[in-house]
């Protein structure tokens, strides 16, 4: 019996991690860009009666204290924000008792238009890239795992609508900071929905795909003939490498074409749009996608360099004091309290209960931005004083991470369709962030720099006598970049430089 038993006893330790209403709330708000917040924010308005604007809100400060970030004298500034916070994590339990200092706190040109200081800067539609693919996304019948993942691709897509993100990465990253278990086959079948939304080609995973696609919704929508159609298909499939190079000569042999056919062909794949995402953003006279930026950062002339949190048209929050009494004075009359009051009673404080929760969330977005963008600004410094994206440090998530305290997905979240308006211009989070390439002696390099570097080099070389890989390398170790020939290809690639004999004038 006492065998049987060791036999049959199974030890299982399994580790869950399930994300509370509220933290579920804290993580949509953080990766809401300002236009999207300033609409959930009227929303709720209108279906919390418990939830109000703060009319009674005093006089405004330019102290950039709570909701913005200066440097002291010595440049230790991480020590200043954690003192902070620890005050600000003391407001935050006030929170707990209904009616007791309920109002969220005031926030740096919240309500105040008219103020100098303020700048809302808008650029391009009023619908931004993101926006214009949910709202797509909202019309497809989607399964909560499906329109959780299809979220995430959306994110996910370069701003030319591209997806370069293997799905095998972005199953791996659902799972680690989602906790949505998905296959790449879920992830395949959700992506294919995706590609069949506006602008055709949106989703792609490579540039042939991309065309490819395009091809395909001609052929649904029957805008073309179909040989033609067949042609272009044709050229992308057994071509494809031929078109990249421009080979018209080989494509005309392998496929058989004349010259007229040639002439065509190359017409018609010129209508084709290679980076589906800009068309997103096109306006009349511009085609950019709306950009209004979350932080304000300004650069003084001694090299100071100060930042605030553009509130946009974000009202200051409170708990309807009328609500807090109802409840005081069913508390109060609890002995002779009706069913009907009963009810009343959890109604009123399922309303309070949830207004406090988004009081919560929206101050807890608004403190991780900031700490975020602390940490940013610490460490690209040099870049916020000059604008030289050469001076741009090495720098990924966790690295942030590590500074703030903040988990992973945390600053990955903040990082995606944020955007920072600079002295230098306006900038989506992202771009601050670039890796870093080693050295056969050890020496970190930001590979930004780098490109920077090689760009520029190729610009100056002899068109002439186009400069070769091997030629580069030289040069490139001789002005302080000591990096491989193969990493020369790579980056030469990204930066779509092609090779010395198609550089040739």
């Amino acid at each position: 019996m006492a065998q049987k038993l060791i036999q049959t006893q199974e030890q299982k330790l399994t580790q869950q991690m399930k994300l509370s209403q509220q933290q579920m709330l804290q993580v949509h708000l953080l990766e809401m860009p300002l236009t999207e917040l300033e609409e959930n924010i009227n929303a709720e308005l209108d279906d919390n009666p418990a939830l109000e604007k703060d009319d009674s809100a005093m006089g405004l400060t330019d102290n950039e204290g709570e909701d913005g970030y200066s440097e002291n004298e010595d440049g230790d500034d991480f020590d200043t924000i954690n003192e902070r916070e620890e005050r600000q994590d003391a407001l935050d339990a006030a929170l707990e008792n209904i009616g007791k200092d309920d109002i969220m706190p005031q926030t740096p040109y919240a309500n105040n238009h008219d103020n100098a200081d303020y700048e809302e800067t808008v650029y391009g539609d009023t619908t931004s890239f993101y926006d214009k693919l949910k709202e797509q996304m909202d019309m497809l019948t989607l399964t909560e795992k499906e329109y959780a993942v299809m979220e995430y691709l959306i994110g996910s897509l370069d701003d030319d609508g591209l997806l370069r993100k293997d799905l095998n990465t972005i199953s791996d990253e659902l799972a680690i900071y989602h906790n949505i278990d998905v296959s790449e086959a879920e992830i395949e079948h959700v992506l294919k929905m995706l590609q069949n939304m506006d602008p055709a080609g949106i989703g792609a995973r490579s540039l042939q795909e991309c065309l490819l696609l395009q091809v395909e919704r001609m052929r649904e929508e029957g805008t073309q003939n179909t040989r033609l159609l067949d042609a272009m298909e044709r050229v992308f499939k057994e071509c494809f490498d031929a078109f990249t190079k421009k080979h018209w000569d080989k494509i005309k042999q392998q496929l058989g074409l004349s010259d007229l056919q040639v002439e065509t062909l190359q017409r018609e794949i010129r209508k084709l749009n290679p980076k589906p995402g800009a068309s997103l953003g096109e306006t009349e006279g511009r085609n950019m996608q709306q950009i209004t930026p979350d932080f304000i950062v300004d650069t003084a002339d001694d090299g100071t360099v100060t930042f605030s949190l553009n509130q946009g048209h974000i009202p200051d929050l409170k708990v309807s004091s009328s609500f807090t009494e109802m409840i005081n004075a069913y508390r109060n009359n609890k002995e002779g309290m009706s069913r009907q009051t009963k009810e009343a009673l959890l109604y009123v404080k399922e309303k309070v209960a949830k207004a406090q929760g988004f009081i919560e969330a929206v101050k807890q977005r608004r403190q991780t931005l900031i700490l975020t963008m602390q940490a940013i600004i610490a460490w690209q410094k040099k870049f916020f004083q000059d604008g030289d994206e050469s001076d741009l440090r090495p720098m990924i998530l966790k690295d942030i991470a590590d500074k703030t305290g903040l988990d992973i997905s945390t600053i990955s979240r903040v990082s995606n369709v944020k955007y920072a308006q600079t002295k230098w211009g306006t900038f989506p989070l992202r771009f601050f962030f670039t890796d870093a390439y080693t050295t056969d002696e050890g020496e970190e390099m930001s590979t930004r720099k780098i490109k920077i570097a090689l760009k520029n080099v190729i610009e100056k070389e002899d068109k002439r006598k186009p400069l070769s890989d091997e030629a580069l390398t030289k040069l490139m170790k001789e002005k302080g970049f000591p990096i491989a020939r193969r990493t020369i290809a790579k980056y030469r690639e990204q930066l779509n430089i092609p090779v010395a004999r198609l550089r040739k004038a």
